[in-house]
C-alpha cells in the first residue's frame, strides 16, 4: 500500500448514491494533478486528504491512484486553504471572498477564524454581520465533520452530513445511534438501505423487530413512489422478504405490531382474510376522506338559483363571441346543475373555452368563484386564458411551514361558491383529500383534465377513478375543433391515444407542418442530432430561442439519451461560456434553466418549477434562480434540490406547454414505452414537435396500452 497527500483541486466525476468519485488532487511536491478514483463520499474540493492505496494503469486514461481509505487532514498550503473555504462549504464565503481571506492571512487563515474570528474585519468587504455568519458556519462545520467522521466510519455518504446536523442539530449523533431507521424518515435522499447499513454496523440483528418494522414502512413507502395507495397483504409480505432476507412470520410480526401503532392500516377489503390491503396511515385516511368528502359534496344543497338554459348559453356565446358545441353546452349547464361535475379531454377539445364559459356565468350570477391548478406553470396557464387569477393548490390552501400543513382545512374552509380544478389528473390522493378537506359543502366543484395522460407522479390515479366509479356527472369532450384539426400534433395526439400511428412527413419535406419525425437508430446519433437541432436548426428554421423554447423530454433518466446525459451535453453545447459555479461535481452556470425538485415551503417553490440562473455570487457562494419574475436566493446546501433542466422526463413535463418540443424514442427504452408516456410528452408543445428514433419503437409504445397497474380502492369506495 502506498500513502498520498494533497488537497482536491477539482471532482470531475461523483456519484452520490455509491460515493464512488473521480477527483483531481494536487499532490504534495509535485507539479502535475494526480487523479484519484475510489469511494470518498463528501469530498470537497480544496480539502486536504491522506489517501492510502496503490497506483493502477487505466486503458483509456492512464495512471490513476486507487483509494482504499482516506483521511480529511487540515489543509497544510495556501492554495489548498483557499480551495477548501472557497468550496460553499462555510456560509458566507465564496471562491473570491476565499482568496481574499488567504491573500491576507494566508497559512494562519484557519487558525485566525477558528480562534480571532474579529480580525477578518481586517479583509476588505467583511463586517460584523458577515464575521457573525462566517463563525457560526464554521461551528456548524466542525459539528458536521463528526457526524461525517461517524458516517465515513459506518460506509455512509458524508453528503448527508449537514442534512443530518440540520434536522437533529448537536444530537445528530447520539439519535442515528438510537435509531438508525429514522434516517430513512427523516432525511431526503438517505433510504432504508442506506441506513440498515448503519444499524447493522452499530450491531442490531438481521431479524430484529425494528429493522423489520422499518422494513415494511420502506417498502409501503416505495410502492407508494410508484403510485400504489395501498399493496395486498401477501405480495406485501414477498416484497419484504426479498428485501430483508428475513422469515415471513416476523413480517407478519411487524404488519401486526405496525398496524397496533396505527402507522398503518390493515384492511378486508371484500371481507375476505385473502384479499386484505394494507395501506400506509396518511394514505389510508386520505382515500376513505376523498370518498366520503366528495360523496357530502355531491348531496348537498347548492347556491345557485335555477337558470334558463338557452338563455344562458345564448347570453354567453354573445359575450364571449363564440359558438359553443352541443358536447360544451351541455358541460356549462351541467356545471349549474351537479355539485360535482368531471369534465375530460385531450387537446383541442375545447376544455379552455367551457372554463371560461362556466366562470362568466357564475360571475353575472353574482357567485365567489376559485380558480387552480396542481402546478405553478398549469396556474399560469389558466390564468391566460381566462383572464382571472388562477393560484397552485399549495398557495389556495394557504401552506405554512411553520404549521406544517395547510391553513385552509374543514375548520377553516375556502371563501367560495364554486372551485374549478384543471388539470386534475396531475392530483394525487392526498392533494385531492386536502383539497376537498376546504371546500365548503354548498360550493360546486368542477374537475378539469386528461384522464388519459400519465397519472399523477404521487399516488393514486383520482381522475380516472372518481370517473370509473359512475358515481358522479362525467362529460368526455372527443370532437377536436376546427382550428385545432389544422395542428399535425393535435391530430397526431388523438391518433395516438387511438392507439393509431401518427402522421408523419419526411424530414426535408417541404410543408408548413409543426410535426415531424427524423429516423434515427443508434443513441450517439440521436444525441448528435439533438444537440444540433436545439443549437441550430429548429432556432434558425422556427426562429425558436434554443433554451427559452425548446424543451428536450425524454423517458429515460440513466443512458446516452437519458435527462442526466443530455443535461450535461446540452449544457456545453448551449451555454459552455458563462460564469459558473460548482458545486460537487456538478457546475451551474449563469442563464442555465433549471427546475426544482422537491417542495420548498418556505420559498414558495415546488416540486417541477422551472427557473433561470439570474445571478452567481462568488463571494458569498450564493446563487439566484428567476422562477416566473421571482428572484429566489439559494446557497451551497440547498442546491441538491436544483437539476438542469435542458432535458427533462416525461412526468416532470406534465402540466406545462413549451413552443416546442423533442422527443428522443429509442427501443433502448422499450421498458418505459408507453401509449400514455408519448400521448403526454407530445401533448406538451403548442408549435412543434420532433420525435427522433425509430418507428419500431414508436410502434411499441403506441401499442403498450398497459399503463402500470395503480393499487387504489377510491373507485369501488365511491
Amino acid at each position: 500500500m502506498t500513502t498520498i497527500y494533497g488537497y482536491i483541486e477539482r471532482i470531475t466525476y461523483s456519484d452520490e448514491e455509491s460515493g464512488f468519485v473521480v477527483a483531481k488532487l494536487q499532490e504534495k511536491g509535485k507539479r502535475g494533478l494526480t487523479t484519484v478514483v475510489g469511494k470518498m463520499p463528501g469530498i470537497h474540493p480544496g480539502e486536504s486528504l491522506k489517501l492510502i492505496g496503490q497506483w493502477v494503469q487505466n486503458k483509456r486514461f492512464g495512471e490513476q491512484f486507487q483509494v482504499d481509505h482516506y483521511e480529511i487532514t487540515v489543509p497544510a498550503t495556501v492554495r489548498g486553504i483557499e480551495k477548501y473555504l472557497g468550496s460553499g462549504l462555510i456560509k458566507g464565503i465564496g471562491p473570491i471572498m476565499a482568496e481574499r481571506i488567504v491573500r491576507k492571512f494566508g497559512l494562519e487563515t484557519l487558525n485566525i477564524i477558528e480562534n480571532t474570528p474579529k480580525r477578518l474585519s481586517e479583509v476588505d468587504g467583511i463586517g460584523p454581520k458577515r464575521i457573525e455568519m462566517i463563525t457560526r458556519a464554521w461551528e456548524e462545520q466542525k459539528e458536521i465533520k463528526e457526524i461525517m467522521i461517524f458516517l465515513q466510519g459506518h460506509g455512509v455518504s458524508a453528503t448527508y452530513s449537514s442534512k443530518i446536523y440540520k434536522q437533529y442539530g448537536s444530537r445528530s449523533i447520539e439519535m442515528v445511534r438510537e435509531n438508525p431507521y429514522r434516517l430513512a424518515q427523516d432525511i431526503h435522499g438517505i433510504g432504508f438501505l442506506t441506513a440498515d447499513r448503519i444499524a447493522q454496523n452499530l450491531g442490531i440483528a438481521p431479524n430484529s423487530l425494528i429493522r423489520v418494522k422499518a422494513g415494511v414502512v420502506y417498502v409501503l413507502s416505495r410502492l407508494t413512489e410508484d403510485g400504489h395507495v395501498y399493496y395486498p397483504e401477501r405480495e406485501l409480505i414477498k416484497k419484504t422478504q426479498e428485501i430483508l432476507k428475513v422469515d415471513p412470520e416476523i413480517i407478519e410480526k411487524a404488519i401486526a405490531e405496525l398496524s397496533k401503532e396505527k402507522d398503518i392500516i390493515v384492511e378486508d377489503l371484500d371481507g375476505e382474510k385473502s384479499s386484505r390491503a394494507v395501506y400506509l396511515a396518511p394514505f389510508y385516511v386520505a382515500e376513505k376522506g376523498v370518498a366520503q368528502k366528495l360523496e357530502a359534496l355531491r348531496d348537498s344543497l347548492s347556491p345557485i338559483r335555477a337558470i334558463h338554459p338557452e338563455k344562458a348559453i345564448e347570453w354567453v356565446e354573445k359575450r364571449l363571441n363564440i359558438t359553443l358545441a352541443e358536447k360544451q353546452k351541455e358541460a356549462v349547464l351541467l356545471a349549474a346543475n351537479s355539485k360535482v361535475l368531471i369534465i375530460t379531454g385531450g387537446p383541442g377539445t375545447g376544455k379552455t373555452t367551457i372554463i371560461t364559459a362556466i366562470l362568466r356565468i357564475f360571475q353575472q350570477l353574482k357567485l365567489k368563484i376559485l380558480l387552480a391548478a396542481p402546478t405553478g406553470r398549469a396556474a399560469k396557464r389558466m390564468t391566460e386564458a381566462t383572464q382571472e387569477e388562477a393560484k397552485t393548490i399549495h398557495r389556495l390552501l394557504e401552506f405554512s411551514p411553520q404549521k406544517g400543513g395547510f391553513k385552509r382545512d374543514e375548520n377553516h374552509p375556502l371563501e367560495t361558491d364554486a372551485v374549478i380544478i384543471d388539470e386534475t389528473s396531475m392530483m394525487d390522493i392526498l392533494l385531492m383529500y386536502h383539497l376537498l378537506k376546504a371546500i365548503p359543502l354548498h360550493a360546486h366543484l368542477i374537475l378539469v383534465g386528461d384522464v388519459d395522460q400519465l397519472p399523477s407522479v404521487g399516488p393514486g390515479n383520482v381522475l380516472k377513478d372518481i370517473i370509473d366509479s359512475g358515481a358522479f356527472r362525467v362529460v368526455k369532450l372527443t370532437e377536436i375543433f376546427r382550428q385545432a384539426q389544422e395542428s399535425m400534433i393535435v391530430v397526431n395526439a388523438h391518433r395516438v391515444n387511438q392507439g393509431l400511428f401518427p402522421i408523419l412527413k419526411k424530414e426535408g419535406k417541404k410543408a408548413s407542418q409543426d410535426f415531424y419525425f427524423i429516423e434515427e437508430e443508434e443513441p450517439e446519433k440521436i444525441q448528435e442530432k439533438i444537440l444540433s437541432l436545439c443549437s441550430e436548426r429548429i432556432p434558425k428554421s422556427f426562429g425558436f430561442h434554443p433554451v427559452r423554447d425548446i424543451q428536450v423530454i425524454t423517458p429515460m433518466h440513466k443512458g446516452i439519451l437519458g435527462v442526466s446525459n443530455l443535461n450535461l451535453e446540452l449544457q456545453k453545447r448551449l451555454n459552455p461560456e458563462s460564469r459558473s459555479f460548482t458545486h460537487g461535481s456538478r457546475v451551474f452556470r449563469l442563464g442555465d434553466k433549471v427546475m426544482q425538485i422537491v417542495n420548498n415551503y418556505d420559498k414558495e417553490i415546488f416540486n417541477g418549477d422551472m427557473g433561470w440562473v439570474s445571478t452567481i455570487d462568488l463571494e458569498s457562494g450564493e446563487i439566484v434562480i428567476d422562477f416566473d419574475g421571482r428572484p429566489i436566493l439559494y446557497d451551497t446546501s440547498e442546491l441538491d434540490e436544483i437539476v438542469l433542466a435542458y432535458a427533462i422526463s416525461v412526468h416532470k413535463s406534465q402540466g406545462s406547454e413549451y413552443p416546442a418540443v423533442i422527443l428522443p424514442i429509442s427501443t433502448q427504452h422499450y421498458v418505459l414505452l408507453q401509449r400514455n408516456l408519448i400521448y403526454t410528452a407530445i401533448t406538451r408543445a403548442k408549435k412543434l414537435v420532433v420525435l427522433i428514433g425509430t418507428k419500431k419503437a414508436l410502434a411499441i409504445a403506441i401499442k403498450n396500452n398497459k399503463p402500470q397497474l395503480r393499487f387504489s380502492h377510491l373507485s369501488e369506495r365511491l
